[in-house]
């Protein structure tokens, strides 16, 4: 104690309650509870949460009595004011004799606190360490109960798996009884396949014997093969020429075929014009004929040639089959015009022998012909088509206005003279329906081949048309939207080079044959 010094302060007391201090802060650092969560608490505080301040304090505490356990040096100021500054003498005296009466106090009381300090910072280390522990106890028990979790779903999975294990048990046990009776009945079946081998075996030796007897057998087989082929490559020659006769044959048996028709309409028109010089004739007898027999007369004279014209278009036109395979390529322009009405029939002048009357019928629409050759009108009525026997500018001049949808002829322009070919046209325009559509076809003179000769084949032929004249002159009588197709161009054309000279030769010589020209009445 101090008194001369700093008579508030006891030493005594303050190293007692320093020690109190220490002594509970080490008794509340003692581990009171370890739940089953392994949460690590110290005490009833954890050791996050013990403040800095409360060190902060203790120092400040130790620091306070380790001042004032120092020998004091001097009185404090009050003592230097009078009366007390005559006795200086006396002071130094006091503090020395001070001095040596605590002396013993001092030598302990400055261990002690060194003590104390030197106890607060292994508090505070060990406080860090515990802390450290504490964070890692809590890494460990999380890291546990994630494990327990695992050894559940382990146990769960174990079970299953014991259950599993139970059926697959009972599936071998099964298993093994029945490769119980399969080895019975292997043992059963090495029997029989060594009762088999010992057959085998005679077999065998038979099999021998009768190979010896195959190979004399072969070698004679052998020698019968070469006769055969001997004699199959005879008959093969035979049959060739007979296949070949049979061809000729068929072609002339054809072409008879086809004249006897031929010269059945024929003689069937002779008959026709005898018959009816005969009745006028009768009718007549004594007087001499008049003006409108003589027509008729005439008229039917004009149809001499019909049987010989129908003869020379099977012959020179092509088959029925390749006819309609060429005229299938007109049917997407008819769909587009809607036509297929009673009312707006479709008409083909120049049916002949009523391949696009068939093919129409064919698609559904409603179609008649018109030919001025008595006997392919004949041929097309022994088909169930409707086709009428007479001229076609005629016939068109007893149709009202409007009465058509579609009107074609097929290789007939070219038979006219420009003045009926005006007329026709003229014609067509009129009986068209507005939105109609009108298609001729004729063959192509921009073809070197067809308008210098195969043209000239047909003697009924007047002269080829030029293909943007006829396209010049529907546009002149009213239609519209006039365009110009070409078809059917020569097979097996050597100019297939891609210069320009190569094209030319090629459109010259092997190009389109025919071209239709198509017009809409608007």
């Amino acid at each position: 104690m101090i008194e001369a010094n700093n008579p508030e302060i006891d030493v005594d007391k303050l190293m007692q309650s320093v020690l109190e201090e220490v002594a509970k802060r080490q008794k509340n650092f003692t581990p009171k509870n370890i739940n089953s969560n392994f949460n690590f608490n110290i005490g009833t505080t954890s050791v996050s949460t013990i403040n800095e301040v409360d060190f902060k304090n203790i120092e400040y505490l130790l620091n306070d009595a380790e001042m004032n356990a120092q020998l004091p040096t001097k009185f404090p100021e009050k003592f230097n004011r009078f009366p007390f500054s005559i006795s200086k003498p006396l002071q130094r005296f006091g503090l020395k004799l001070y001095g040596f009466l605590f002396k013993k106090q001092r030598v302990v009381n400055l261990p002690l606190i060194q003590a104390a300090k030197d106890s607060l910072t292994l508090n505070r280390r060990l406080i860090e360490q515990v802390a450290a522990l504490q964070t890692q106890v809590s890494l460990m028990g999380e890291h546990l109960a994630a494990t327990l979790v695992q050894v559940t779903d382990m146990n769960d999975r174990l079970v299953t798996t014991d259950e599993r294990v139970a059926v697959l048990d009972d599936h071998l046990t099964a298993i093994d009884e029945r490769v119980v009776v399969l080895d019975d009945h292997l043992t059963a079946t090495n029997e029989r396949i060594v009762t088999i081998d010992h057959h085998l075996t005679a077999t065998d030796q038979r099999v021998a014997t009768i190979d010896h007897h195959l190979t004399a057998t072969d070698e004679r087989a052998v020698a019968i093969d070469h006769h055969l082929i001997a004699t199959d490559e005879r008959v093969a020659t035979i049959d060739h020429h007979l296949t070949a006769t049979d061809e000729r044959m068929k072609t002339m048996d054809e072409l008879h075929l086809r004249d006897d028709s031929y010269l059945k309409n024929d003689l069937a028109q002779q008959k026709r014009l005898i018959t009816l010089f005969l009745e006028e004739a009768r009718q007549r007898l004594p007087e001499p004929f008049d003006q409108e027999q003589l027509q008729t007369l005439v008229n039917e004279e004009s149809h001499l040639l019909d049987a010989f014209y129908a003869a020379f278009e099977e012959q020179f036109r092509g088959s029925r089959a390749e006819i309609i395979d060429r005229l299938t390529a007109y049917l997407p322009l008819i769909e587009k015009v809607k036509v297929n009405t009673q009312d707006l029939p479709i008409l083909d002048l120049g049916c002949g022998r009523g391949e696009w009357l068939e093919l129409l019928h064919e698609s559904g629409y409603t179609a008649r012909g018109l030919d001025i050759n008595r006997s392919m009108v004949e041929q097309c009525q022994a088909r169930k088509l409707e086709v009428i026997e007479g001229d076609a500018i005629s016939y068109l001049q007893t149709l009202p206005d409007a009465s058509l949808g579609v009107i074609t002829g097929f290789h007939i322009v070219e038979h006219l003279s420009f003045t009926v070919l005006i007329k026709l046209l003229g014609e067509t325009v009129r009986v068209l329906k507005p939105g109609g559509l009108s298609i001729f076809e004729t063959p192509n003179p921009k073809n070197l081949v067809v308008g210098a000769c195969n043209f000239y084949s047909d003697p009924t032929h007047r002269h080829p048309i030029f293909p943007e004249t006829i396209q010049f002159l529907l546009r002149y009588i009213g239609l519209s939207n006039v365009e110009i197709l070409y078809l059917h161009p020569a097979e097996a054309s050597p100019f297939t080079q891609e210069d320009m000279g190569s094209q030319v030769l090629h459109n010259w010589f092997f190009g389109a044959r025919d071209y239709a020209v198509v017009g809409h009445k608007l």
